[in-house]
C-alpha cells in the first residue's frame, strides 16, 4: 500500500481522564476495540504478492528441490486478495477546542468505548492540563470515582448531567512519509551531553512513532537530566514524519544568537577548568603492565585510566602508592557489554576504600566479572564528603594529593600465596618476651625495657598495637563497635562511618543500601539504571524495561537477558538462512538448530566425472547413470535401450567413447579433459603429436579395467568424458574453493561443487553457501 491516502477513516472520542488509565509513553495512544473493526473495514483490499523472497513453508531448503512443490502451493494460496493495515500506523490528532494538532502511533485497541487514552506528552501537547479532567461538584467526584471502577455507562451519563464534561478529540487516520532528517532546537543553553547520538536514538526508539513540527520533547539524560527540544523542521517537508524503520539525520542547532554565546560561554568554562592544569587533577589516559604513572588529584574529583592490555591467564594486581596518607581511593570496574560506567564511589565492581598505604587490588583470573571484557577502568579518587583537613580551601579542593599508580601480573605461583604474608622475624635463643608490648627483648635488658615500656607505652587490648602514653594517635585511637575497623584519628572515623553505617540511596530507582560498597553492588548489578550495551538494539540503555510475564520463564533466566533486553528481544525478524520469522531473543537458540542440521547433513554426490561440476541426487535408484555415479548429462551418449544385464554393452561403448575422444576430440575450444585429442592440445600434452590407435588403446585400458558395470554394482573409478563449457568451469572452481579453505580447516569438493552450482557459478555467494550448509572436515572429524 503506497498511497498516504489510501485508508480513509475519522473519529471522534472522549479523552479518558489521567487518573483512569496507566501511563502511556512517548506519542502513544489506546482506541477501543470498535475502532480496530473500523479500520479493518476501511483498509483497501491487496493482493499480497507471491513473488517473494521469504519461504511460506517451515524448514524450507533454498536448494532442496523437493521443498519447491510445498513452497509454490503455499505462494498460490498467499496470492488471495486480503485486506491489511499499513505498518506502522499512525493518527493525526485535533484539539476541537484550541486547533493543536499531533501525531501520533497506536499502542493498544484495550480503550474503553468512546475513549481515547493518550501519553502525558500528548496531552500537553494538544494544550489539555489537570483542570480538564477535574469534576466541577461533589457528585460528579464521586461518580468520576465509580467509573473508574468499572461501572455502566449509565453512570458516566449522570456525570454529564452533573454539568461535567470530558474534553473530545478528533482522531484521522494518517500514514506519514518515512523521516530522512530532522532540525532539534534545544531550548536552554549549556546542553552538553556525553553522547548525543546514543541518547537521542535510544529516546526516540523507545517512545517515538512519529516527529511532529513544533512539538516539545523533553529528552531524559543519563545523569537525572532533562533536556528539552523544539521540533523545527522535518523532512520530507510536511506536518510530521514517521521515525519508524528509517535512517533519520538529525542536527541541533541553537535557538538564537544569543543562546549559541552562552552555550560557546559554558563549555569554554567547563575546558579552563578540565583536569591538566598544575594546580588540577592529573589527566589520566592509557596504562599499560608495568608502566608507573605519577598523578595528583584534587578533593573530589576523579582521575580515570583505562588498560586494554594484560595476560588475561594471570592475576593483576594494581597497586596505588599514597604521598603523606592523603585520604585518597582506589576503584576499578570491567568495561563490556554488561558494564559501561566508568567507576565511582557509588557504582563500581572492585574498591579500596581503607586509610592504609599503599593500596592494592588483586583480581584474579577466575572472576567471573573479568570474563568477556575489553578494557578495565580505573578511577582515582580524593572524598570530599569527610572534615576538611589544615589547608583544604573553602570551596573544599585545596592541593593536590599525590600519588603513584602501576599494574603488574602475578605468576599464578605468586597469586596462589596471601597477599600480605609477614615476615616471620628470627629471634635470639636468650630474647623473651615483653609483657606489655609483646616484643623480643634479651633478657639482660628486660628489667630495664619493662619499667620504662610500662612508664611510656599503652597497648590496645582489642588490636595489640603499640602506643605512647599522651600520644595524638592513642587519644584518637578507635574501634568500630559493628566490625573489626580501627584507626588513629577523627578524619578516618568519620569516613568509616560514612562509607559502611551510613544509610545510602540509588539515585535511580529509590533503593534503600545499608552502606556505599552496599550500592555501588547494587548499582553495578540489578540495578534499573545500570547502562548496559543491549545484545539486540545495540545502544547503550538503562537494563531496565517494561514488565513481562515471561520475565519469570526458566528459559529466559537462564538467558541473561537484562529486563530491556527481555522487550526489545521479542521484536521479530526473519532468519537469513531459511526465511522463518523468529524473535531476536530466540535466533541464538534458532541458528544452533541450523547448525546442527549443517553438521549432520550427509555429503553431496558428485558426478564422478573430474570435468563435470554437477551434483547426484541424494536416493540413488536402478539406472545405469546411478550405478556408474554420472550426472544425468554426462550419461547421455551411452544410453541405449537394450537389455544388458551383465553390463557388457555398456563397457564397450564406454570403451568406444574413450577411443572417439582420443583420435578425433570434441573440438571444443574450453576443453580440458587429459583424455581428449582436443583438450590434450589446449593442455600441450604431448607436444601437438597425435595419438596412434595403439597409443590410444594402451591409454584406455587401464580405465577400463578399474569400471565395475556389474549388477548392483557401484563404480567408483572416475570416467573422464568431455563435458559443456560451464560444468566445467564450476568443477574448476570448486576445486579452487576446496584448496583456498585447506586453511581454516576446508570443505571437501563435493561440498565445492555443491555451492557453486547452488550458486551458478558465483564464487562469492559459493563462499556464503558454504559457511551456511556445509560442514568442514575439522568439524567432521570430532
Amino acid at each position: 500500500m503506497a498511497a498516504s491516502d489510501s485508508l480513509k477513516w475519522t473519529a471522534q472520542f472522549t479523552v479518558t481522564p489521567p487518573t483512569r488509565t496507566r501511563k502511556l509513553p512517548g506519542d502513544k495512544i489506546l482506541l477501543p476495540p470498535s475502532a480496530l473493526e473500523q479500520l479493518l473495514a476501511a483498509a483497501p483490499i491487496i493482493s499480497s504478492s507471491p513473488e517473494t523472497s521469504q519461504s511460506l513453508t517451515p524448514q524450507f531448503d533454498p536448494f532442496n528441490p523437493h521443498t519447491f512443490a510445498a513452497e509454490r502451493r503455499a505462494r498460490e494460496l498467499a496470492a488471495d486478495r486480503q485486506q491489511q493495515l499499513p505498518q506502522p500506523l499512525t493518527f493525526r490528532i485535533v484539539n476541537t477546542q484550541n486547533g493543536r494538532i499531533v501525531h501520533a502511533g497506536i499502542r493498544e485497541f484495550s480503550a474503553q468505548e468512546n475513549e481515547v487514552v493518550m501519553s502525558p506528552f500528548l496531552r500537553q501537547s494538544l494544550g489539555f492540563d489537570d483542570r480538564d479532567f477535574q469534576p466541577r461538584s461533589d457528585t460528579a467526584s464521586r461518580k468520576t470515582d465509580e467509573i473508574a471502577e468499572g461501572e455502566s455507562q449509565d453512570i458516566q451519563d449522570e456525570v454529564m448531567e452533573e454539568g461535567y464534561q470530558f474534553p473530545t478529540v478528533t482522531v484521522h487516520a494518517k500514514q506519514l512519509p518515512k523521516g530522512t532528517y530532522v532540525r532539534l532546537r534545544p531550548l536552554e543553553a549549556g546542553y552538553d551531553p556525553e553522547d548525543w547520538k546514543a541518547l537521542l536514538e535510544r529516546y526516540l526508539r523507545e517512545n517515538f512513532t512519529t516527529l511532529t513540527i513544533n512539538e516539545i520533547l523533553a529528552v531524559p539524560g543519563d545523569h537525572n537530566e532533562t533536556f528539552r527540544f523544539l521540533v523545527d523542521k522535518v523532512q520530507p517537508e510536511g506536518d510530521g514524519i514517521c521515525i519508524v524503520d528509517t535512517d533519520l539525520e538529525v542536527d541541533i542547532e541553537p535557538l538564537n544568537e544569543e543562546q549559541a554565546r552562552e552555550t560557546l560561554k559554558r563549555r569554554l568554562e567547563k575546558a579552563s577548568s578540565a583536569p591538566g592544569t598544575k594546580d588540577g587533577s592529573s589527566t589520566g589516559g592509557k596504562l599499560s603492565v608495568g608502566q608507573e604513572v605519577n598523578g595528583q588529584v584534587l578533593r573530589g574529583e576523579y582521575v580515570d585510566y583505562e588498560m586494554q592490555d594484560w595476560n588475561q591467564e594471570q592475576a593483576l594486581d594494581i597497586e596505588l602508592d599514597i604521598a603523606d596518607d592523603a585520604d585518597i581511593d582506589l576503584f576499578v570496574s570491567p568495561f563490556s557489554d554488561r558494564q559501561r560506567a566508568r567507576p565511582r564511589e557509588d557504582e563500581h565492581v572492585f574498591g579500596d576504600f581503607s586509610s592504609h598505604s599503599p593500596k592494592r587490588l588483586r583480581l584474579q583470573p577466575t572472576n567471573i566479572e573479568l570474563q568477556d571484557i575489553s578494557s578495565l577502568y580505573i578511577s582515582i579518587h580524593a572524598n570530599s564528603h569527610y572534615p576538611r583537613e589544615s589547608g583544604v580551601s573553602a570551596d573544599g579542593k585545596g592541593t593536590p594529593m599525590i600519588f603513584r599508580l602501576r599494574a603488574i601480573n602475578v605468576p599464578l605461583t605468586e597469586a596462589v600465596a596471601t597477599n600480605d604474608a609477614e615476615v616471620q622475624e628470627e629471634h635470639d635463643s636468650e630474647d623473651t618476651q615483653c609483657k606489655n608490648c609483646q616484643q623480643g627483648v634479651p633478657k639482660r635488658t628486660l628489667f630495664l625495657h619493662e619499667n620504662f615500656c610500662l612508664r611510656n607505652n599503652v597497648v590496645c587490648p582489642k588490636c595489640k598495637n603499640v602506643f605512647q602514653k599522651r600520644s595524638p594517635e592513642w587519644e584518637s585511637h578507635w574501634h568500630c563497635p559493628h566490625d573489626n575497623a580501627y584507626g588513629n584519628d577523627t578524619a578516618s572515623r568519620s569516613k568509616h562511618d560514612s562509607v559502611f553505617h551510613l544509610q545510602r540511596t540509588c539515585s535511580t530507582c529509590n533503593y534503600e543500601a545499608s552502606n556505599l560498597p552496599d550500592l555501588a553492588h547494587h548499582r553495578t548489578t540489578i540495578c534499573p539504571g545500570k547502562i548496559i550495551l543491549c545484545r539486540f538494539c545495540h545502544l547503550a540503555v538503562p537494563q531496565q524495561g517494561e514488565s513481562d510475564p515471561d520475565m519469570m520463564d526458566p528459559e529466559v533466566l537462564l538467558s541473561g537477558l537484562s529486563p530491556h533486553e527481555l522487550v526489545d528481544g521479542g521484536r521479530t525478524t526473519e532468519c537469513h538462512l531459511c526465511g522463518k520469522i523468529i524473535r531476536l531473543r530466540d535466533m541464538t537458540t534458532h541458528l544452533k538448530h541450523h547448525d546442527l542440521d549443517r553438521l549432520s547433513r550427509p555429503s553431496p554426490r558428485i558426478c564422478i566425472n573430474p570435468n563435470c561440476g554437477r551434483t547426484l541426487p541424494r536416493k540413488s535408484g536402478s539406472s545405469g547413470n546411478d550405478s556408474l555415479g554420472l550426472c544425468t548429462v554426462c550419461f547421455g551418449p551411452l544410453y541405449a535401450d537394450v537389455y544388458d544385464p551383465e553390463g557388457k554393452a555398456l563397457r564397450r561403448r564406454i570403451e568406444r567413447r574413450y577411443l572417439s575422444q582420443l583420435l578425433s576430440g570434441c573440438g571444443k575450444a574450453w576443453c580440458g579433459n587429459e583424455y581428449c585429442k582436443t583438450g590434450r592440445a589446449n593442455a600441450g600434452i604431448g607436444k601437438g603429436t597425435a595419438l596412434s590407435s595403439k597409443d590410444a588403446f594402451t591409454l584406455v585400458k587401464p580405465l577400463m579395467g578399474d569400471i565395475a558395470v556389474g549388477p548392483h554394482e557401484m563404480n567408483a573409478a572416475p570416467l573422464y568424458f568431455c563435458t559443456d563449457e560451464q560444468s566445467q568451469q564450476r568443477r574448476k572452481l570448486a576445486e579452487m574453493l576446496a584448496v583456498d579453505e585447506q586453511g581454516s580447516g576446508g570443505y571437501g569438493i563435493p561440498w565445492c561443487v555443491a555451492a557453486v552450482e547452488a550458486a551458478a557459478g558465483d564464487v562469492s555467494k559459493a563462499t556464503d553457501w558454504l559457511k551456511n550448509w556445509a560442514p568442514k572436515n575439522a568439524e567432521r572429524s570430532r
